[in-house]
């Protein structure tokens, strides 16, 4: 499966979850949901994924987590915020960076439509605020 294809039913199971619960919850609900909704896709999502920074050759675990990794290809940030700020799409790339994969989602649920909640990045480039 292509990343395209892959980042596409990720944001389709992200559209059915917000369909389904809305706005207004903790991201830690969202995140819960939307691995289950990826799952029954058939794809595999792990939370809260350990990831460690490299300093001159030296591993040092902090603390860091993504909030979901499908498929061990796509890195999701999950939000519920007011407003995504530039601060959290630089926080998703420097996952990329570190973990060194090439495409994440920033998925804020705190909106209306959440189509106006979505955001790919890759690591590279920012395509910011893209429909699926």
């Amino acid at each position: 499966m292509g990343t395209d294809e892959l980042t596409s039913q990720i944001i389709g199971a992200a559209m059915d979850v917000h369909s389904a619960i809305g706005p207004g919850l903790l991201e830690a609900a969202y995140e819960v949901c939307l691995e289950r909704e990826i799952e029954s896709l058939g794809l595999r999502a792990v939370r809260q994924v350990p990831l460690a920074v490299t300093y001159r050759g030296v591993r040092i675990d902090i603390g860091y987590r993504i909030d979901l990794l499908v498929e061990e290809d796509v890195v999701v940030e999950v939000k519920a915020l007011a407003a995504v700020r530039p601060v959290h799409k630089a926080q998703l790339l420097s996952y990329l960076r570190l973990g060194g994969y090439d495409r994440g989602l920033l998925l804020n649920f705190h909106v209306e439509h959440m189509r106006d909640g979505i955001s790919r990045v890759t690591n590279g480039w920012n395509a910011a605020d893209e429909e699926g």
